[in-house]
């Protein structure tokens, strides 16, 4: 007798699992994993929630979003091409778990705790049992086959590579509509439904998109700019960032303090080559912010007061010193520096010059535009998506509430004397 699952999904609505169909009653056992349920209590937006208070959503509600797009582009391919059938279970499978392996707040882990997410997805799914032996169970290729997909590096012709990790691929689809919905910005309307009915498949065997999907691709391309621009890389995101790395490093520099830190979060911060299975599994959102507000009230300057400013949201500063040259970011910098010494805050830790850089659309030519006759390359076709190919870079100047008029004053003086 075969059982339903319904996930009741903002962007998707009815998510329905059918365990009388093999490849749905694997993705059911999946989710059921220890390891698959801590994706719960890890956020997608890491700490975004301290400036877009709905950025709540987690890893966990994602990753089922992302696996329910991998089905919808399935049911179309197979329309086209019978043969896709035998690829099912490897990309229900890599849909599902491309997140497995996040640390606490998602990304941010990747900073402070030199974290790859990607490796450590690849890890779990082929060494963790729980997880291997369900796959196993379906094909004994499969760890190996899923594991593959989550390599960065790109592998030309290859459908269920651009599906799984491309510059437009399921993970991405849904992580743009879902962010834009959690945020409450208006700009992730794309049209899901346009994009999936203009799949085909070229010559080469690859993905591709027919001519009248190209507006619907320039419309996810642009979402995709405004996202980076607003949220991802929104400054309160960056002095967030910043926080929480100055604590881990604080906490590194001072091991020798007496200071409670329980034996896995240890394992993160001071061995994470060594990192075992159990002390992974057990470090998420909720611990971390239980280590935060322990060190807050229990630990010593400056780590006391970091936790403080990133658990009361009483945070940093940041200025846009982007359009300043090299040697007036300089200035601005000692300048900052000198401030936070004068009024006893240590330089080095609550002060510095915080560089990020957007990556543009990054055509790898993996995904064409076919039109039954001629193939072409998405940035040939469309002098929109040219655009949105550029890069940028920005420059924040992070320092303490306490002296902002001074350097809101001293930026303008070097604005205005070039």
């Amino acid at each position: 007798m075969s059982i339903k699952r319904i996930f009741h999904d903002p962007i998707h609505k009815e998510i329905v699992f059918d365990s009388g169909k093999p490849e749905e009653l694997m993705i059911m056992e999946l989710i059921d994993t220890v390891a698959f349920q801590r994706l719960r209590r890890i956020k997608q937006l890491g700490a975004a929630s301290l400036v877009f208070h709905g950025a709540e959503s987690s890893r966990f509600t994602h990753s089922i979003g992302v696996f329910c797009i991998a089905r919808k582009i399935y049911q179309r391919l197979i329309e086209i091409k019978s043969s896709f059938y035998e690829n099912k279970f490897v990309l229900y499978g890599a849909a599902l778990l491309h997140d497995l392996g996040h640390g606490p707040l998602s990304h941010t882990s990747e900073l402070i705790f030199d974290h790859n997410h990607e490796k450590w997805s690849q890890n779990l799914v082929k060494n963790y049992s729980p997880i291997s032996s369900i796959l196993k169970k379906y094909d004994k290729e499969l760890p190996k086959q899923i594991c593959e997909l989550f390599e960065s590096k790109q592998l030309f012709s290859n459908p269920l590579k651009t599906l799984i990790s491309s510059e437009i691929d399921c993970d991405r689809l849904d992580y743009l509509l879902r962010d834009s919905y959690n945020t409450g910005t208006k700009y992730g309307l794309v049209d899901l439904e346009r994009i999936i009915s203009g799949l085909t498949f070229s010559p080469d065997g690859n993905i591709a998109i027919k001519p009248k999907g190209i507006i619907a691709i320039e419309h996810f391309l642009v979402l995709r700019n405004l996202m980076y621009r607003t949220i991802y890389n929104h400054r309160i995101n960056e002095i967030s960032t910043w926080i929480l790395e100055k604590i881990i490093f604080t906490i590194k520099c001072n091991f020798e303090k007496k200071i409670w830190i329980d034996r896995s979060l240890n394992e993160w911060i001071f061995s994470p080559k060594n990192l075992n299975f159990d002390d992974f599994i057990k470090i998420d959102d909720i611990t971390l912010y239980y280590h935060l507000i322990k060190w807050k009230d229990e630990s010593f300057e400056p780590l006391s007061k970091l936790c403080q400013m990133f658990i009361d949201r009483d945070l940093l500063r940041a200025s846009d010193i982007s359009f300043l040259n090299k040697l007036d970011k300089l200035k601005i910098l000692a300048f900052a520096k000198k401030l936070c010494e004068k009024n006893n805050y240590d330089s080095e830790i609550f002060c510095g010059i915080r560089e990020r850089s957007f990556k543009g659309f990054e055509s790898n030519n993996a995904f064409k535009i076919w039109d039954g006759t001629y193939q072409n390359s998405l940035e040939n076709s469309s002098e929109l998506i040219k655009t949105l190919m550029k890069s940028w870079e920005t420059s924040l100047l992070i320092y303490p509430n306490l002296i902002k008029a001074e350097i809101t004053n001293q930026i303008s003086v070097l604005k205005n004397n070039p």
